[in-house]
């Protein structure tokens, strides 16, 4: 048996290759898998569980059905959909769980990020992040109509990438010495993460030990998974 990691589809109607991409995926790998870990920055957009968009209830349909086949699913949150929710997760049949979780991979420790928090040199975006994440913010936004949502997310979006464009490329990157912290705290000799959409492997020593950071892509002109079982761990990479 093996488990598989993605993340960064940036799901949305806009990108319809992706999604037919990813059904595929569902269809012909993942189904022979015995878990499927989503790590963030699945949806390009959330704007709660009530958003009543086709493409969500469709997303949905196949992941149950994948669920349904024995395939045990775990969602973890990014920062384009930190606002999922139970209700949502519970009719996929994901379940969810923290940025920063722990498994024991095939007896290797791993920590599971989406890998925004890593990017410490990005000050503002951290600020930023602190407030959307506080119930404050998310309350006053979910209180609002769906078309009001759908209208301050396109803003956001549209903000942030104007923002990015000006940025240094190394600030867009994690911080690798925050890396090294998070993984030493956690006690783990293996990071896998995606968001930068910069998929790599680098080698690492933490806490004496020889370790890695595994980078998973986002799905554009290729699609990207990790692949992991008792003989190690892939980092998978196919044209759609």
């Amino acid at each position: 048996m093996h488990t598989l990691f993605i993340s960064d589809l940036h799901l949305h109607e806009s990108r319809p290759q992706i999604t037919r991409a990813f059904f595929h995926f569902l269809r012909t790998q993942a189904i022979e898998a015995e878990a499927l870990y989503i790590l963030g920055d699945f949806f390009d957009v959330w704007i709660g569980d009530d958003d009543d968009a086709q493409l969500l209830q469709e997303v949905a349909d196949e992941l149950f059905a994948l669920k349904d086949k024995g395939v045990a699913i775990y969602y973890l949150h990014g920062n384009r959909d930190f606002l999922l929710g139970t209700d949502y997760a519970n009719k996929a049949g994901m379940t969810l769980i923290p940025d920063g979780t722990v498994i024991d991979l095939y007896g290797t420790p791993t920590l599971l990020m989406h890998g925004d928090s890593l990017c410490t040199s990005d000050v503002s975006y951290q600020q930023f992040r602190t407030m959307v994440r506080g119930a404050p913010w998310q309350t006053q936004f979910l209180a609002q109509s769906i078309a009001a949502r759908r209208a301050i997310a396109a803003q956001l979006r549209e903000k942030s990438e104007s923002m990015n464009s000006m940025k240094a490329d190394d600030i867009l990157d994690i911080t690798p010495a925050e890396a090294q912290t998070q993984m030493e705290a956690a006690r783990v000799t293996r990071l896998i993460h995606g968001h930068t959409h910069r998929p790599a492997r680098h080698p690492l020593i933490i806490n004496e030990q020889p370790a890695e950071r595994i980078v998973l892509g986002d799905w554009h002109d290729s699609a990207w998974c990790i692949k992991a079982d008792e003989n190690g761990v892939e980092l998978i990479e196919w044209k759609i």
